[in-house]
């Protein structure tokens, strides 16, 4: 069975930061493509951060240079770190995990101004 579990979620005010975590289970992590997206309030969900299974990033352009992504395999754990949050940034982020297209339940960012 896989599960993705997300946490680090929460209310932040506008130029701080949080670090998302997703701890995985029931996949073999290494072999894994991990990703961040993000669904604003009435807006389509799109990929934030993406890292393959041999460590390259991407990143969407409204992200790049303030998001980090990286995974830790010892954990089986994918991170965001979200540095110089803007209230745009306010969305319900979800941990992706391919092949298979799994996907965790979401954990609310929102970024006060």
């Amino acid at each position: 069975q896989v599960q993705l579990v997300e946490s680090g979620g929460g209310l932040v005010q506008a130029g701080g930061s949080l670090r998302l975590s997703c701890a995985a289970s029931g996949i073999i992590f290494s072999a894994f493509a991990m990703a961040w997206y993000r669904q604003a309030p009435g807006k389509q969900r799109e990929l934030a951060a993406m890292i393959t299974s041999g460590g390259t990033t991407n990143y969407a352009d409204s992200v790049k240079g303030r998001f980090t992504i990286s995974r830790d395999g010892a954990k089986n754990t994918v991170y965001l770190q979200m540095n110089s949050l803007k209230p745009e940034d306010t969305a319900v982020y979800y941990c992706h995990a391919r092949p298979g297209a799994y996907w965790g339940q979401g954990t609310q960012v929102t970024v006060s101004s």
